[in-house]
């Protein structure tokens, strides 16, 4: 699914739609990013010396969990994060840098799901972790 398609699932419009595209695939959400280094949260982070920070790379894995949601949640339904546990950030991750993000969930108790994330940049994993969140009727 492409940034169209995405927006048919989360409640997220630009600049904090953070996924290009997603698709399922034996159960895991895969999703990809390019660092382009216009992006808002680039600016002064760091000055110079681009970083993508380490909440916008938990804020991606959590957008695409909800692509494993989509049949579950409705269309007036908003995911809330409810927890970040056990991130680890390994590989800087700069302008130009393709982003493969993958998602599973670990558990689920309706209304609140449990995941696992992990961002790839060129094959090295460049963060991981877990998290919880609720999905909420409006």
């Amino acid at each position: 699914m492409d940034r169209k398609d995405l927006e048919k699932i989360l409640p997220h419009r630009p600049p904090m739609l953070l996924l290009d595209q997603a698709e399922l695939r034996d159960g895991e959400a895969r999703a990809s990013y390019l660092v382009r280094g216009d992006e808002f949260f680039l600016q002064g982070h760091f000055p110079g010396h681009p970083v993508v920070p380490g909440v916008i790379l938990c804020e991606m894995m959590a957008q695409a969990c909800c692509v494993l949601l989509q049949n579950e949640m409705s269309a007036s339904a908003t995911p809330y994060y409810t927890g970040i546990q056990q991130v680890k950030f390994r590989e800087k991750v700069q302008p130009g840098d393709a982003l493969e993000i993958r998602c599973s969930l670990s558990n689920r108790k309706p209304p609140f799901y449990f995941a696992k994330g992990t961002v790839f940049v060129s094959g090295k994993t460049a963060a991981e972790g877990t998290f919880s969140f609720a999905v909420l009727e409006e």
